[in-house]
């Protein structure tokens, strides 16, 4: 066996023809059977942001959609709130070098501050600021709670799933991308982004609204693949989604985050169960919460994860 795999061929480098999909040569077990074939990789590349012809950002994304991911960017970071703040947005294709940069250039009312994007950036890349700063930095913003009158149909959410799924070409290609999918309140998929990076996709899909004159979100849900992260609920907020679901689930921050802005965010949506960890008043449940007391809830259970 080992002999065998050291004979196998090195990966083909990403065709520059498709950037978003790679192709390798894997060994395959197989029932006791060795063979060798074709395997697609999603595609994994540093994409750069330049504003105003200074370096902003570097992300590893999925090639494609870059100049959506870079609106929604700097949309959900606070850097622009409206679409008219970008003057420019294009992408470098030079010969014989990817296209993995894009330059912005911004209105002069959008300013940026270098002091509160340093302490964006190290808040979303854990590296030490707290969670309390993080969710402050949102009021600070000026943030609002999302839209209280979107009511949303429990059997509406248990299709969207199986509606993401049957969507994500690059995930049936690799298996291995993300996916964020924006619905409207009726359960209508209006668009999809794919990503290896799940605030990516997120991100693609704020940006293709921006750039679309669809912000704010207010009458929209927001389904992502796997869990629910502080990230992904904060930029949910910024462009005003009042429902987030999500195929696992949710971290501890980005509950709290959930229930202090009353955004509506539902986890282990699968077949026809999900839990609900915050916004429960948007949802039209047919049995509502009774409890006995304050410290004894009669119909409270601890909820059970498995699959």
């Amino acid at each position: 066996m080992m002999d065998h795999l050291k004979k196998s061929p090195a990966a083909r480098p990403i065709r520059a023809a498709d950037r978003a999909v790679g192709l390798t040569l894997v060994t395959e077990w197989k029932d006791g059977g060795i063979a060798q074939v074709q395997d697609y990789l999603v595609g994994e590349q540093p994409l750069a942001i330049h504003v105003d012809q200074q370096p902003l950002s570097v992300t590893m994304r999925t090639p494609g959609h870059d100049l959506e991911l870079a609106a929604g960017f700097l949309f959900s970071e606070g850097i622009v709130s409206r679409r008219e703040q970008i003057t420019a947005l294009t992408q470098s294709a030079e010969p014989g070098q990817e296209a993995n940069l894009v330059h912005v250039e911004l209105h002069p009312e959008a300013a940026i501050d270098p002091e509160r994007l340093r302490r964006n950036f190290i808040s979303t890349s854990s590296c030490g600021l707290c969670g309390r700063a993080a969710i402050d930095d949102l009021r600070v913003r000026g943030i609002r709670r999302p839209n209280p009158r979107l009511r949303i149909d429990p059997e509406v959410l248990c299709r969207l799933p199986d509606m993401l799924r049957s969507d994500q070409k690059l995930f049936s290609r690799t298996g291995g991308p993300h996916a964020a999918g924006l619905f409207d309140h009726a359960g209508r998929l209006l668009t999809l982004r794919e990503d290896v990076g799940r605030h990516n996709a997120v991100d693609k899909l704020i940006g293709w609204a921006l750039l679309n004159g669809g912000l704010p979100l207010a009458e929209h849900i927001l389904l992502v693949s796997g869990r629910g992260s502080f990230e992904i609920i904060q930029k949910a907020l910024v462009a005003g989604l009042p429902a987030v679901a999500c195929i696992s689930a949710p971290s501890s921050l980005a509950v709290q985050l959930a229930q202090e802005f009353r955004l509506t965010l539902v986890g282990f949506l699968r077949g026809r169960r999900f839990i609900v960890y915050a916004g429960e008043e948007r949802l039209s449940l047919t049995s509502p919460l009774s409890c006995s007391g304050p410290d004894t809830p009669s119909n409270v259970r601890r909820a059970s994860h498995r699959t």
